[in-house]
């Protein structure tokens, strides 16, 4: 019997039609439309009016065509007005900003160029780049020219970019800047050229030239007061650019680079070109950041020791972001996510297993700082360098690796990122290229007889998905003629999930581990001992080698998240995300005490108090013991600022008695003891959370009326990425 169609009532139309324009609008912003015309090489000659903070540039590009078409879409900053745009021949062309995302210019050239074929543009324009107004990376300041510095990095799109963050190009870069600057930046740097300025305001001036032969995503450049540290360590040239005053550790720098390059070359394969340059950045923007052949450090970041793995991140990124390139703004987890990775794989050959871990970790908690954002294949809807992304991307990414790492073992696993990058060297990557070739090297590796893990649903699970389970255990322990039986459930909330998980169990012999098949929310499990369990012995994933959630963990995300408010300066944001770890893990002395700091920069001098209090009272872990001495200074502090001075000396007095030298706070303590804080005095500032003193507070954050303010240092080691 043939099925009658039903009609649809009016509103039910409207309801379908809305449902279909939201479906295409998000296909659309998913799936951005391909370029016709990519960019093959550069000649820039820009000038930087440090008076006028402003741009000036002219720019030939050579574009080729991939499909059929007269229009060419080129990225360029909103705050660049472009002037002309002539052909090869000298002619005028149309062009005009796309009205919905002016990032794009549009440019109509006479006839449409064929699949293969060539074409030259020029384009003339200028701009204001004083601060982010505008800026492509939202709320970042990616270009910025001043009176004492300039820095233009590539994702600013100061120059006319196509296909970012995929394309690689060759090209010539001309910086025409104040004579009293040096540039530095990538590619190979010819001597530099005096020449004069065009009127007496602008003073001499001095052309900076850089050649760029290698196909890369060229073009990041730092102008201002810097000084060249030429550098040899372990045969690797590095060259290091700062101020005459942070130029002492030089060759602090060079040695943490050159271990990098080491690890990472054994373990990768070698890099076209191993010269790299580290550069110091002004504070106020990236905290950090890597182009071909160059690592970009901020003056709040300049510490090679505190920062050794930051900089295993960058170099690693030469190999996952320069080399091997993602295909599209949704594959950039097998860059920035596969980098910060590299982390771990460095700590752990750098320093052994027990520092590899302690960076896993790090990428847990940062993983649950905002893991529901969005799916990691589905990043494109995330601004790049925002907290979300670096949870995303970054950190989720990261354990994505380290979950591969475990069901494949670390000899497949190593062997899949040295031919990965071998066969996508030079070349862009999708995601999908990367999960077949891991699950080709996980049935080549498995033993006869063994079964290969099933990495297809894996990725599928990871990488589309949002959620991470948290487990718990339901069990009975039985006693029987050999030994122990434990029946029980695992249960989990997320009904797609299926993983291999290890269970352990800790007997009153030998601890036994066992791996359990988990299918969806509830999985049974028997397992048999010879030694009695012990009472709470029975541990699921005890080696850490899954994402998961736990309370612990998500106390300790919600401590990150306001401690990167707390470093932009948004104090209440910061105590809401405090209370909400102490609603998650009662009195957990962290909480307390980065409460307590944000209400002492807010001059709440009882609200503080109370919090350093709190944070007093329960012994805190052992990585956050630091906590304690802190809370004794900061009490102190207070007692000083209410010229309460005998009390304020009973708690610098029992900082001492600690014996905690956490962040210099020893020498602190002496000095307060001494004598009294007063308000705006500059001191040395608390930790950051893994118990290191966190560097000055970056020139893009006012600093509170007080005075001098600890910027805080994000729980997860990047989460240091921002301003």
């Amino acid at each position: 019997m043939a099925l009658r169609k039903k009609a649809l009532r009016p509103i039910e139309r409207l309801g379908a039609l809305t449902l279909l324009l939201f479906a295409a609008g998000s296909l659309r912003a998913q799936n951005p439309r391909p370029v016709a015309f990519i960019a093959e090489n550069y000649d820039v000659s820009a000038t930087l009016d440090t008076i006028r903070q402003s741009l000036t540039a002219t720019v030939k590009v050579d574009f080729k065509a991939l499909e059929v078409s007269g229009n060419v879409r080129v990225e360029l900053h909103p705050n660049l007005e472009v002037q002309t745009v002539k052909s090869a021949d000298g002619k005028l062309l149309n062009f005009e900003r796309d009205r919905q995302n002016p990032l794009f210019l549009m440019v109509t050239v006479p006839s449409p160029v064929g699949a293969g074929g060539h074409l030259s543009l020029t384009f003339t324009y200028t701009g204001l780049l004083a601060n982010e107004e505008n800026s492509p990376v939202p709320g970042v300041r990616a270009a910025v020219i001043n009176h004492d510095f300039a820095y233009l990095l590539l994702p600013s799109r100061w120059f006319p970019l196509t296909d970012y963050p995929s394309n690689r190009y060759t090209g010539t870069f001309r910086l025409n800047v104040p004579a009293s600057f040096a540039v530095a930046g990538t590619g190979k740097a010819l001597a530099p050229t005096p020449t004069a300025g065009k009127n007496p305001i602008d003073g001499d001036r001095i052309v900076y030239t850089f050649e760029c032969k290698n196909a890369a995503p060229n073009g990041t450049f730092v102008a201002g007061n810097l000084q060249l540290n030429p550098q040899q360590a372990e045969g690797v040239s590095v060259s290091v650019y700062a101020p005459r005053s942070a130029s002492a550790n030089a060759g602090d720098f060079a040695a943490s680079v050159a271990r990098s390059m080491t690890v990472f070359s054994d373990m990768f394969g070698a890099l076209p070109d191993p010269a790299m340059s580290v550069i110091q950045i002004p504070d106020g923007t990236l905290r950090e950041f890597a182009g071909p052949g160059v690592l970009l450090l901020s003056q709040r970041a300049w510490d090679p020791k505190s920062n050794d793995r930051t900089i295993a991140r960058l170099v690693a990124s030469q190999w996952w972001g320069n080399e091997v390139l993602p295909a599209s703004p949704s594959d950039v987890w097998i860059s920035d996510g596969l980098a910060r990775y590299s982390e771990a794989l460095y700590a752990e050959q750098n320093a052994g297993r027990e520092a590899g871990l302690r960076a896993v970790d790090e990428f847990a908690v940062g993983a649950l700082m905002f893991e529901d954002a969005a799916p990691i294949a589905q990043a494109a809807r995330l601004a790049p360098y925002s907290a979300d992304y670096r949870s995303v991307v970054m950190n989720k990414g990261a354990m994505i690796f380290h979950m591969v790492r475990a069901q494949m073992g670390d000899v497949a696993f190593k062997s899949l990122l040295h031919d990965f990058y071998t066969k996508y060297e030079g070349k862009s990557a999708r995601i999908d290229d990367f999960a077949v070739m891991a699950q080709q090297h996980a049935q080549a590796s498995v033993r006869k007889g063994d079964a290969p893990p099933e990495l297809r649903g894996f990725f599928t699970q990871w990488l589309n998905s949002t959620g991470i389970p948290e487990f718990t255990l339901d069990y009975v322990v039985y006693r029987t003629p050999k030994g122990f039986r434990i029946s029980g459930k695992i249960k989990q909330p997320l009904d797609t999930f299926r993983m291999p998980v290890e269970l352990r169990i800790d007997t009153e012999g030998n601890a036994e581990l066992k791996t359990i098949d988990v299918i969806g929310s509830e999985s049974d499990f028997t397992v048999e001992t010879f030694g009695r369990p012990k009472p709470g012995g029975i541990r699921v994933d005890p080696n850490n080698l899954i994402l998961k959630a736990s309370t612990n963990l998500r106390a300790r995300a919600a401590v990150a998240r306001g401690e990167e408010l707390a470093e932009q300066g948004r104090y209440y944001d910061a105590v809401v995300q405090y209370q909400r770890a102490l609603s998650i893990q009662p009195n957990r002395p962290l909480a307390n005490f980065r409460m307590g700091e944000a209400f002492f920069y807010q001059k709440n001098y009882q609200a503080s108090a109370n919090a350093f209090r709190e944070a007093l009272q329960t012994v805190p872990e052992p990585a956050e013991k630091w906590t304690e001495v802190w809370s004794h200074i900061y009490l102190g502090k207070i007692f000083d600022l209410l010229a309460q001075r005998e009390r304020a000396v009973n708690e610098y007095s029992k900082a001492r008695q600690t014996n905690d030298n956490t962040g210099g706070a020893q020498q602190v303590a002496e000095g307060f003891l001494k004598k009294a804080y007063t308000e705006g005095e500059k001191t040395a500032v608390a930790p950051g959370a893994g118990g290191t003193a966190t560097p000055a507070a970056p020139a893009a954050i006012p600093p509170p009326s007080e005075g001098n303010r600890p910027v805080l240092k994000k729980r997860t080691d990047p989460a240091q990425f921002l301003p």
